[in-house]
């Protein structure tokens, strides 16, 4: 079995507390965009993973072999063989491995007849990671607590452009946390993202920016390149490092593939 797993891009992120868990609260919403990992699950003999795009982990603290592992626990799956080749890249704030964990429940869920509903397989997936559960839905969301908390949301941007630019930065979420400061009383975001677009800027924040653009000024920079090449809204995504632009039309992408690599989404 083959699937795409897609990305995710963050419009807005509140960080608005701490837990006793040592978890964040957070606010934010979430959004579905067409960059992809692609995973393909099949039989063997042993159970083994492979990855190929990037030099990442495939131990038992790969997100993918703890999705097989988890329902392995408690339904007896045969022995797979998983391969996965990136394209979302990694330490970007796009959600890559949170996708492809729980596109392998998913998959595993489908292929074996498991008959998992949707809450089950969210359920799953919110003990893999806090981005996971966004993944089994797939579609945008008002997320709280964690992340693993969602209100339906009326958003849909398929007449704009999307593009993303990974700049050769890798940002750990432990890194983003570091510098991020906890604040209360900002903006609600679902009725901020109900004004026009060009707008956003105004109201729409993602609170790693400030932090994370005093260590890695060359993402602020990034960012006021979209602006430069007409964007409408531009905003780091998630925990950085890679920012995206919503633009009324595509631009001249000279510019900007000087300071990454250039996706659209």
């Amino acid at each position: 079995m083959l699937e795409f797993a897609n990305a995710k891009i963050n419009i807005g992120l509140h960080i608005v507390g701490k837990r006793a868990d040592g978890y964040h609260d957070l606010e934010s919403i979430f959004y579905p965009v067409k960059v992809y990992d692609a995973i393909e699950i099949f039989p063997s003999e042993e159970y083994s993973m492979q990855v190929y795009n990037f030099d990442f982990p495939v131990g038992e603290d790969n997100l993918c072999s703890k999705a097989y592992h988890l329902l392995a626990h408690d339904f007896d799956l045969p022995l797979v063989k998983i391969n996965l080749l990136k394209g979302i890249p990694v330490g970007a704030g796009l959600g890559g491995g949170s996708s492809d964990a729980s596109h392998v429940l998913l998959m595993l869920n489908k292929q074996f007849n498991l008959h998992l509903n949707t809450q089950q397989l969210e359920t799953y997936a919110a003990q893999l990671g806090a981005d996971c559960p966004f993944f089994i839905r797939n579609k945008p969301v008002y997320a709280t607590g964690i992340g693993t908390t969602f209100s339906d949301l009326d958003l849909d941007l398929s007449d704009k452009r999307l593009l993303i630019v990974k700049p050769p930065i890798h940002i750990s979420t432990a890194e983003a946390y570091k510098s991020v400061a906890i604040r209360t009383g900002q903006v609600d975001l679902r009725q901020a993202i109900q004004l026009p677009i060009q707008e956003w800027k105004f109201h729409v924040r993602n609170d790693f920016e400030e932090g994370l653009f005093r260590a890695y000024p060359e993402i602020e920079r990034l960012k006021a390149a979209f602006y430069d090449s007409g964007a409408v809204y531009a905003a780091m995504s998630g925990s950085g490092s890679a920012v995206f632009g919503i633009f009324d039309e595509l631009p001249d992408l000279k510019e900007l593939q000087k300071l990454g690599h250039v996706f659209s989404a």
